[in-house]
């Protein structure tokens, strides 16, 4: 997490205008701004805390292996890009079939009754917005039936506003759709820090309440989007064994997660 940048932050860099009739999201920049100023003294602290957390996690490979590949068999096959942070390169799992591509493919598969090709482009620390600059140059130039974004932690590890977080991620959902007009895109949840083994207070405290706040603000924008559509917090996914490292799935992590976002995808949505 690099909190270096991050307690430089009241985010003056950044518009904290806001339309005038988005009352929570002017809200939340002003609980974001508060709470920078807040916590301001004991930013070294916080410093200090986000380095022992890199250090005893280290820094997991990314999935090995082809970053394409099918899930089931026969002709018609749909066509799914998935694109993102640490988590689409499948760090904690040995390779893609094993990791969210791969998983989120499969029960894909299993949900429409089709085959599925599947092509994933990821990095790890990437935010909305380096994914923009980043991996939008490497998306294939095809059209897809869906798409899976997997963002969210790095736009709370790196303390992206509200107002930050609403831009980006609105911007980037725009240019995915001019490229697959027809896509259904789905969202990975803002991460469930809560839950993390490893993380410890307060510094844990300070980014589950930002990443709950990230959570209730693309529920927000993305609730009358066409076809775009955000698995909430919280999440229906078991604990045991979901954790490589105390931050990113395990191969069953990802086998697990994947099955309850389809899960969820299909109960609560027509696509």
């Amino acid at each position: 997490m690099d909190l270096t940048k991050a307690f430089g932050w009241l985010n003056f860099n950044i518009s904290i205008w806001v339309d005038n009739n988005d009352k929570n999201l002017r809200r939340w920049q002003r609980r974001f701004v508060l709470g920078a100023a807040l916590i301001a003294p004991i930013s070294p602290f916080l410093l200090l805390q986000g380095q022992i957390v890199r250090w005893k996690v280290g820094i997991l490979p990314d999935a090995e292996g082809d970053r394409s590949g099918r899930y089931g068999e026969g002709d018609d096959a749909a066509k799914l890009f998935i694109i993102g942070e640490s988590t689409v390169a499948g760090l904690g799992a040995r390779n893609h079939e094993l990791a969210l591509a791969g998983q989120f493919a499969r029960f894909l598969g299993e949900h429409i009754g089709r085959p599925v090709d599947w092509k994933v482009v990821g990095k790890n620390g990437v935010t909305a917005r380096r994914t923009m600059d980043e991996l939008l140059p490497q998306m294939p130039d095809e059209k897809f039936d869906y798409i899976l974004v997997g963002l969210g932690g790095n736009d709370v590890m790196k303390l992206s506003s509200p107002v930050k977080w609403r831009r980006d991620m609105t911007e980037l959902l725009g240019i995915l759709r001019e490229k697959s007009p027809d896509a259904v895109i789905f969202i990975t949840n803002c991460p469930m820090i809560v839950h993390s083994p490893i993380m410890p207070p307060p510094i844990k405290t300070i980014l589950w309440n930002l990443s709950k706040m990230h959570n209730e603000n693309i529920k927000e924008f993305t609730r009358d989007m066409d076809r775009v559509f955000y698995y909430p917090q919280p999440v229906d996914v078991p604990l045991e064994g979901f954790f490589a490292d105390g931050l990113h799935p395990s191969e069953q992590g990802y086998r697990d997660w994947a099955e309850a976002m389809i899960r969820h995808f299909a109960a609560n949505h027509k696509w």
